[in-house]
């Protein structure tokens, strides 16, 4: 494959933008198609002054009626065949547009789905949306207005070519604007890249409250939030405006600068074209086709004064695709096939901060859970229990320490391999637009009904939705709204359980069911607790009946574990012996009952 060259290959010099070329050089030949057909339509351009100019220094003069039959024929099948150019030049550059919309837009979708946890937390919401508006900015760069003038500009020294051969006394004057035009573009440039740049920042700003007031309007109508709200919104919109019109006021002034130095252009060559013509070193029909001409000369360049936001804008959006395109990504592939994991769980020495200099949010935790059984995980807000979850699943990685999976890291794994071997149901029970059964069979889209049934079944769901009036096939609305929150937990645990995984991790499974669904929801965790390894993060007294074991966390670190009526007995005795309620519990549990296939090891702080 062809590799690009010459001075556009400076455009990819740094790593952020280097991504592009690879998507460019498979339409080298369409861009060359389009350099070719620019070539003969700047030809043809040409045509229309030169008829000017026979006409006025010819026909008029000579009174030559069948010349200027010939000449307006002439300029008839240049019309159409300058037409049936442009028509091709846009079929092509629309061909550029699709290639590039689906090559880039599929691209950024599966960097982002492959991105780790993480660098997604690190942004808000506006950005990762912002980038798809960036893929849109340039594919509309590569392909529409501005890749014309592009491709135009080059022939600017064609028709200062032209002007030196028909008017050469006022080719000059060309020559002086042309440069004054090429140092206004070049210092609109820097002015405008600066002022786009602080406008995007804003803008971003604006969109990420936009986004969290119609991720939380239930909650701002429930709780009238609008007087409190409107004075942030105001700010923001009042800060993005304001940088709006300080970037419009820079580009409107450069344009309207080429403007004033187009009419400039038409006053000095007139005016030398005048003393060019009485002093009969020039035509009336020389000048007249030399003004034309400088027309196409200096249009492009006016063009692209106005126009250079939007280059400014390419190289941003660019810039801002190279830096996600570089990022690390989860690992999508294993050496090799491991059989199905019997659910041993352990964590070796495992420790996890969310910043550098941040304090751990899991501190050195050693943890063994074998096979089998319900595990619960219990602790105060910000104990830790939601992240050792997700260190569990492999959405975050350790800063130290090991999560293994029967005996092996889990790092040598795909994230596809696990999410079949590990299932999860988190606290916030985010569907999708689309019918129940779409949601339950989003992590295996081949799942046959059956499956699909079993796992509703025992998530307590296939009663109520057999009872919709279109069952499976009910539509849950943008993010499951037309679904009830206990609807949505039980879809969300049904989306867990498909495949069997070995391993099922739930985060607070009962938050909105009511004690009925409880106790079904109990006795369906027993069930799976013989055949699977369940782990629960719940404070509620019914679930915790169907756990054999249970994990006390604090700040971070482990307090307790082992047999959940032995942690129990332990707190409760402290708690009688202090007075006090128990932080920490000296507990060391390792294989409590040798025929309990449920056991857990943990050596806690003493």
């Amino acid at each position: 494959m062809p590799e690009i060259t010459g001075p556009i290959s400076r455009f990819f010099a740094t790593p952020e933008r280097a991504w592009l070329k690879d998507f460019l050089e498979p339409l080298q030949t369409m861009f060359k198609e389009v350099l070719l057909v620019s070539l003969f339509v700047n030809i043809l351009a040409v045509a229309v002054p030169v008829f000017v100019l026979q006409v006025y220094d010819r026909v008029v003069f000579h009174a030559g009626m069948t010349t200027l039959q010939g000449l307006v024929i002439g300029m008839v099948i240049v019309i159409a065949f300058d037409f049936i150019l442009r028509q091709t030049r846009s079929k092509v550059m629309q061909s550029v547009a699709l290639r590039l919309d689906i090559a880039v837009g599929r691209h950024l979708f599966e960097k982002i789905m492959a991105l780790p946890l993480r660098s997604l937390e690190s942004r808000p919401a506006s950005y990762w949306q912002l980038l798809f508006r960036d893929v849109e900015a340039v594919r509309n760069t590569l392909s529409g207005v501005s890749a014309i003038l592009c491709a135009d500009l080059p022939f600017a020294v064609l028709f200062l070519t032209v002007v030196f051969l028909i008017a050469w006394p006022v080719a000059w004057v060309l020559v002086i604007i042309f440069v004054v035009f090429v140092v206004l573009a070049w210092r609109s440039g820097q002015v405008v890249a600066a002022a786009a740049e602080e406008e995007k920042t804003k803008i971003i700003n604006r969109d990420g409250l936009i986004t969290e007031m119609i991720m939380g309007r239930s909650t701002i109508k429930a709780l009238a939030m609008a007087d409190h709200l409107r004075p942030l919104w105001e700010d923001r919109q009042a800060e993005a405006i304001e940088q709006s019109l300080i970037r419009g006021t820079k580009t409107d002034s450069f344009v309207n600068a080429g403007h004033g130095l187009t009419m400039f252009t038409t006053v000095a060559m007139t005016t030398v074209g005048a003393v060019a013509i009485m002093n009969q070193e020039l035509t009336i029909g020389g000048l007249i086709a030399a003004n034309m001409l400088s027309g196409r000369l200096l249009g492009p360049l006016n063009q692209l004064v106005g126009a250079w936001r939007n280059f400014v804008s390419f190289g941003q959006s660019v810039d801002r695709l190279g830096t996600i395109f570089s990022e690390a990504e989860d690992k999508s592939d294993t050496a090799i096939a491991l059989e199905r994991p019997k659910g041993r769980i352990t964590f070796e020495e495992t420790t996890f901060k969310y910043g550098e200099n941040a304090p751990p949010v899991v501190d050195d935790v050693k943890l063994d859970i074998a096979p089998g059984g319900v595990t619960a995980i219990m602790g105060a807000n910000g104990s830790g229990k939601t992240t050792l979850l997700k260190l569990l699943l492999g959405l975050y990685t350790p800063v130290s320490g090991r999560v293994l999976l029967d005996g092996a890291d889990i790092k040598q794994f795909s994230r596809k391999d696990l999410a079949h071997w590990i299932g999860y149901a988190p606290q916030e029970c985010i569907l999708f637009n689309g019918t129940v059964r779409d949601n339950i069979a989003q992590t295996r889209p081949d799942a046959e009904d059956g499956e699909i049934v079993r796992a509703s079944t025992l998530a307590q769901a296939h009663d109520m939705l057999i009872n919709l009036p279109d069952g499976y096939g009910t539509l849950v609305g943008e993010g499951g709204s037309l679904l009830s929150g206990g609807m949505r937990q039980r879809i969300a645990i049904a989306r867990a359980l498909l495949g069997s995984p070995p391993v099922i991790v739930m985060d607070e499974p009962s938050g909105s069911l009511d004690k009925d669904a409880e106790a079904n929801l109990r006795q369906t965790l027993s069930e799976l607790g013989k055949t699977h390894t369940v782990i629960v993060v719940t404070h509620s007294p019914i679930l915790l009946q169907a756990c054999r074991n249970v994990i006390i966390m604090d700040k971070g670190r482990i307090r307790a574990a082992g047999p959940i009526q032995k942690v129990m007995d332990a707190m409760a005795a402290a708690q009688t012996e202090s007075g006090k309620p128990v932080k920490a519990i000296p507990l060391k549990v390792t294989k409590v009952d040798p025929q309990d296939k449920d056991s857990i090891s943990e050596t806690a702080d003493q």
